[in-house]
């Protein structure tokens, strides 16, 4: 993994100092070497921070074709790329290095664009083609690796994190409209936070010429309709289907040039990657364990447990919530977006040790909820949107065993008080996903906090509407079965925009470590889409084919323990520790009251009442807490200023 910079310039010549600032703004990523290369005509720039993992000696970027004529930076992994390199010998082509990345280059001199289907990893990269005067970016399918662009007037920047935008002249300034989104919905497909900052989607590859800019899907998750209908197997037939693909997408995941380590919590997903990574690992493994104060949000004896069963190294890393005070900033910093719970710092504690323990590469867990219903709310949507045959008592009593056996849950993965007006999206899917629920619930706690300017400006918009409005409706959700109709929204929103980025790439290339993620594997999810919802969801039983497929190789705890989704406890929950001391003196301090968007007195009042709420309002709480802090911290860091009318310190609208 390696963090990359692109620039194309139009009418003047790249500043070379501009793409060395980029470049360097991305040390964190690859810290191994930096280079930077200019075109002969200086209309074009690439820069690339290299983290070593496959060919530690020749595998330098930007990496060059025979001709001299198209090179390319590349961020992150290709999988099956030996098979690829012969391949491309036997058809002429002089390979430099013994890179993964190198395949990517020769495969775009063969065919152009569809390149793409031959590239299976965690990836994104930016190519210049001088024969065709084009530049050609490129994001992984799922969004696992990052990659954001700007314009400035006829220049295009292109970089791995936004921070390495602004270091390269790019404004920093909020996008309003992006961030009255992110309350209300919490991500987007193509925008960002930032004013200008636009993102690749994942799954999509962009073209840029001295006249033109297209930006091209190349893959999709196409869930079947409820018409497709294929002939129905056997539990053990789709469990072993799956269990194929599965153990392929560790095995191929475990080649590097470095020690390879196991991020292992007490879930289902990271024990089902040790399991199964210790059957293909020459010696131990070394699994990594977060262990929390907090026994009630602990799964260190579970993870434990099962590194035993796979014959794993165990390494516990004890975090409390000094840490995750101390941490907060650096954290959200490297995220470059907002949070809703300190786990995503928990992540960066984690990948700091794993560094720090001498490892560059890890397999994770992420990905597996979204592809196969983990969280409490996808077995909601199932109960109440797939009712035929059922019992309507029984299914009512399962939605209270719900509630009541996920309370770490509550307003965050599933709703809780009041949720508001989402008849735009019931008119065009015909229901309401219940995680599009949990968010509207937020966004009414979140609604009494926010400045009269900015609730005047952008309160009377439903952000949750944009989501479908943003869809292919009619390829991707239309005739879907409900729950693959939720799925695919949350992975093309949440996943991409939360998950993938608080959970996985910004935290782990913060230490420079590689996250590998075996479940997003787009053969591997392709095999999942095309199974019936049932081999997802199966009652109250979540992920139930992984569950079956994976039985042998994970501890007996693990096969019948239901989803916990990896949280942080609450700051809200310890008044007098260090983290709710710090969250109280950011909001009640100076970086709120220069924020743009809140009123601060309704921010302290709303802290006032805390110590008189009972546990689970306060929790339920704490996320919104986290919103704003984090929003406070980004804006500090970056030193952002308002891209529209509102502007800071100020309670009306003024023209600057």
């Amino acid at each position: 993994m390696c963090g990359i910079v692109g620039v194309f310039s139009r009418r003047e010549p790249v500043d070379a100092a501009k793409l060395e600032r980029a470049t360097r703004a991305l040390y964190h990523r690859g810290p191994d070497g930096q280079r930077q290369w200019l075109s002969a005509d200086r209309r074009v720039g690439l820069g690339h921070a290299r983290l070593s993992i496959i060919d530690l000696a020749t595998g330098d970027q930007p990496i060059a074709s025979e001709d001299g004529r198209t090179r390319i930076v590349v961020n992150g992994e290709f999988y099956g790329y030996e098979a690829i390199r012969r391949e491309l010998q036997q058809r002429g082509h002089g390979l430099s290095t013994k890179s993964d990345s190198e395949i990517a280059l020769h495969l775009y001199e063969d065919l152009g664009v569809h390149c793409m289907e031959h590239l299976r990893g965690e990836f994104a990269l930016v190519l210049w083609d001088e024969k065709r005067r084009r530049l050609f970016a490129a994001r992984d399918r799922f969004g696992i690796k990052p990659l954001f662009y700007a314009w400035i007037g006829e220049t295009l920047y292109i970089a791995s994190e936004v921070k390495a935008l602004f270091a390269a002249g790019v404004p920093a300034r909020w996008d309003e409209e992006s961030v009255y989104h992110s309350m209300m919905f919490g991500g987007h497909q193509t925008r960002t936070l930032y004013d200008d900052v636009l993102q690749v989607p994942p799954g999509y590859y962009m073209l840029v010429t001295d006249k033109h800019v297209q930006v091209s899907q190349y893959w999709d998750f196409n869930y079947p309709t409820r018409d497709q209908t294929a002939p129905l197997r056997s539990d053990a037939a789709y469990a072993a289907e799956f269990r194929e693909a599965l153990e392929e997408s560790v095995r191929i995941r475990l080649r590097a040039d470095v020690p390879v380590g196991v991020y292992l919590s007490g879930g289902l997903d990271s024990c089902a990657v040790l399991g199964l990574a210790a059957r293909h690992h020459p010696e131990p493994i070394k699994a990594f364990t977060l262990t929390l104060e907090d026994a009630a949000y602990d799964e260190g004896p579970i993870a434990r447990e099962m590194a035993a069963k796979a014959g794993a190294e165990f390494h516990a890393i004890p975090i409390g919530q000094r840490e995750l005070a101390d941490a907060f900033t650096d954290a959200i910093a490297q995220s470059e977006t907002v949070c809703i719970n300190a786990h995503g710092v928990a992540k960066y504690l984690l990948s700091r040790a794993v560094r720090d323990a001498g490892y560059k590469v890890v397999l994770t867990g992420e990905g597996s909820d979204e592809i196969l219903g983990g969280y409490p709310h996808f077995r909601r949507d199932m109960l109440l949107y797939n009712r035929e045959g059922q019992d309507p008592a029984a299914i009512e009593e399962l939605l209270r065993w719900l509630e009541d056996h996920n309370t770490v849950s509550r307003g965050l993965l599933l709703p809780d008080g009041e949720i508001g007006n989402l008849d735009g999206v019931k008119r065009v899917l015909g229901y309401v996903p219940s995680w599009m629920e949990t968010f509207s619930s937020r966004a009414v706690k979140l609604r009494p906090l926010l400045s009269g300017c900015f609730l005047e400006k952008y309160g009377h918009r439903e952000g949750e509407y944009n989501v479908v409005d943003d869809t292919d409706y009619l390829r991707q959700l239309k005739g879907r079965d409900a729950l693959h109709q939720s799925l695919y929204l949350w992975s093309k929103t949440v996943m991409a925009g939360y998950i993938l980025t608080m959970l996985g790439d910004r935290m782990e290339m913060a230490h420079s470590i590689e996250g590998r993620v075996p479940f997003l594997d787009h053969k591997l999810v392709e095999v999942i889409a095309s199974q019936p919802v049932n081999q997802k969801i199966r009652g109250m039983t979540e992920k139930f084919v992984l569950r079956e497929a994976v039985k042998d190789v994970i501890t007996d705890t693990v096969y019948k323990r239901q989803k916990h989704p990896f949280l942080s406890p609450p700051a809200t929950l310890n008044p007098d520790d260090t983290f709710q001391t710090f969250v109280q003196d950011m909001l009640r301090g100076e970086a709120m009251r220069t924020m743009p968007f809140f009123d601060q007195q309704a921010i302290v009042a709303l802290l006032d009442r805390l110590p008189r709420m009972d546990v689970g309002a306060r929790t339920a709480f704490d996320q919104i807490l986290m919103y704003l802090v984090s929003l406070c911290v980004l804006q500090e860091r970056f030193g952002l200023s308002c891209g529209g009318t509102l502007r800071i310190g100020e309670a009306a609208f003024s023209a600057d």
